[in-house]
């Protein structure tokens, strides 16, 4: 690079693609910073197919308006504070501090290897109940030593100066000082810099979801570890607890049938009517024919003939397959045991 086009400073931006980080970026750029944008990635639904602001496309806002973009996949440094997060969970299965903190900490290990200035955030005050308010964003930087370093562009003026804008990198009066829920200044600062590609907000997180967040507790109280396998299962079907070592999984539609015939094990059971229209089910845990009977019923329950006073349903993990014809399950019992 040119002296004439060097930059005043660099940042690495947390990036989801979403109206919040992209001003931040927006906000970095309007005072000739370069930025290079992390979008982190994990196994509960931050990802490139989501438009929630978690999880969207963070490519149309990088090429229109020319920073890069790097992909981090979490993996299992995530799943581990998911298991045991330092600070709690949110409102369901949400450790947002602990996530914030991770997240943080590899980009500032990104931010020492290219020898960026500091990090940036679209994070606004007040936005979030757990993690946006002032005592929890001090929190984060002094957990991952970034005082200093860790600006918010968007609620700049609502916290202390970092160094950035004390050196005279970085100007405050051109940062913003927005905070709580509403977002009409965003949408205000969007129509400013031409920014008219951004979803809608959303969390994008499965873990903020209540029944994914039901079926994520009951995983961890019932194997106490979570592995990769089990936790995309928990995306697929509906979910039926038989005892303290036993789950049933029914298929919802032809897609999720194919995916839990995908993830079938050999000691897994699996029970389905065959010649109708019926779900896939498997039996996760404990196979004795009790549990592959109340399987039975289930995936009964959830055939093109639950109106009918019994459907034969054939048990396929079985050498010889036998055919258990056995009455609907009733609503009002699965109530009491399905996962929602």
């Amino acid at each position: 690079m040119s002296e004439t086009n060097k930059k005043k400073g660099h940042c690495i931006a947390l990036f989801s693609g979403g109206l919040d980080s992209a001003l931040a970026v927006l906000l970095m750029l309007q005072q000739d910073i370069e930025v290079t944008a992390l979008t982190f990635m994990t196994h509960f639904g931050c990802d490139l197919g989501d438009r929630s602001s978690c999880g969207s496309n963070p490519y149309p806002a990088a090429e229109k308006f020319g920073f890069n973009v790097k992909l981090m996949h979490l993996g299992q440094k995530f799943v581990d504070i998911i298991e045991k997060p330092k600070y709690g969970y949110g409102k369901n299965m949400n450790p947002c501090i602990d996530c914030r903190i991770l997240m943080l900490e590899e980009a500032k290990n990104l931010m020492e290897m290219v020898e960026a200035d500091f990090i940036i955030t679209g994070e606004v005050m007040g936005q979030r109940p757990m993690s946006q308010v002032k005592h929890k964003l001090h929190l984060v930087e002094n957990v991952t030593g970034l005082k200093g370093k860790l600006l918010r562009p968007l609620s700049a003026k609502l916290l202390d100066p970092t160094d950035a804008e004390l050196n005279g990198m970085l100007d405050r009066e051109k940062l913003e000082g927005i905070s709580g829920r509403g977002r009409y200044r965003q949408i205000e600062l969007a129509k400013e810099f031409g920014l008219d590609d951004y979803p809608n907000p959303a969390s994008g997180c499965l873990l903020t979801d209540e029944s994914y967040s039901i079926r994520l507790r009951d995983l961890l109280k019932h194997s106490g570890r979570l592995t990769f396998e089990d936790l995309n299962m928990l995306r697929i079907g509906r979910h039926f607890r038989l005892d303290s070592n036993t789950k049933v999984i029914v298929g919802r539609d032809e897609n999720e049938n194919n995916q839990l015939e995908a993830y079938k094990k050999p000691h897994y059971g699996h029970v389905e009517a065959i010649g109708i229209g019926s779900p896939v089910s498997l039996v996760i845990g404990d196979c004795s024919d009790e549990n592959l009977e109340k399987a039975a019923m289930i995936t009964a329950r959830f055939t093109s003939a639950k109106k009918e006073p019994t459907v034969d349903i054939t048990l396929i993990s079985k050498e010889s397959q036998p055919i258990l014809t056995v009455p609907p399950a009733k609503d009002e019992d699965l109530k009491f045991i399905q996962l929602r």
